[in-house]
C-alpha cells in the first residue's frame, strides 16, 4: 500500500482533517482539559505530512503518548535544526518528558537508527508513491548510533525548559507591567 493511502487511513482513524489540515488557517492542539488553536504556518503546512508519515512508520496514534514517542524520534534524527518546526518538536519532547517519559526515551533511542525524513531530498509527490516499508528502508541508517545518556539528557533539559519557560516569563511580565 502506498504512503498516500496509508496517510488517508491514518487521518480517518485519528479523526483528522484530510491532508492533515494543510488548507486550514489554524490547527488544534488538544490537552486533557482544554485545546489550543494555533496558526497553521506555511512552513508547517509544507511539512506536516512528514510528521504524519513518521506516526505511520512507528504505528503511533496522535495521543500525547504517540506524540511523545515521535518527538523523541524527531529530536534524535536532527529535526531540531529545522526552525520553526524543530522548536515544536522540542516543545513536544519537553511535554512528553513530563507526561510520557518512557515513550520519549523509546522514540529517541529508535531515532538514533534513522535519518530524518525531512532531511531527504525527496519531493512530497514522490514519497507518497513509496510504501511504508520502502520509507523505513530508505531512512534506516546502515550503522546504528550508540545511545549516549548525556546527549539524551541535554535534549531533555532543553525541551523541558522550552515547556516550562512560559510559566515563569508570563507572570514576570505581568508583575513588571501591571
Amino acid at each position: 500500500m502506498t504512503v498516500a493511502k496509508e496517510l488517508e487511513y491514518f487521518y480517518q482513524a485519528n479523526n483528522l482533517e484530510l491532508d492533515g489540515g494543510i488548507d486550514k488557517e489554524y490547527f488544534i492542539m488538544k490537552f486533557r482539559f482544554f485545546s489550543l488553536k494555533l496558526p497553521n504556518s506555511e512552513f508547517r503546512k509544507k511539512i506536516v505530512y512528514i510528521h504524519d508519515i513518521q506516526h505511520i512508520l512507528f504505528n503511533c496514534d496522535v495521543s500525547w503518548k504517540g506524540e511523545a514517542y515521535i518527538a523523541g524520534w524527531e529530536i534524535a534524527t536532527g529535526m531540531w535544526k529545522h526552525f520553526p518546526i524543530g522548536f515544536l518538536s522540542l516543545w513536544a519532547m519537553g511535554f512528553g518528558v513530563l507526561t510520557h517519559p518512557k515513550e520519549v526515551l523509546k522514540g529517541f533511542k529508535q531515532g538514533l537508527s534513522y535519518n530524518g525524513l525531512i532531511d531527504q531530498n525527496i519531493s512530497k509527490k514522490e514519497i507518497l508513491t513509496f510504501t511504508i516499508q520502502e520509507v523505513d528502508e530508505m531512512l534506516h541508517k546502515p550503522k546504528t548510533v550508540k545511545f549516549n545518556l548525556f546527549t539524551f539528557l541535554f535534549w531533555t533539559v532543553i525541551s523541558v525548559i522550552i515547556v516550562i519557560a512560559p510559566l515563569f516569563v508570563v507572570p514576570t511580565l505581568l508583575f513588571l507591567f501591571l
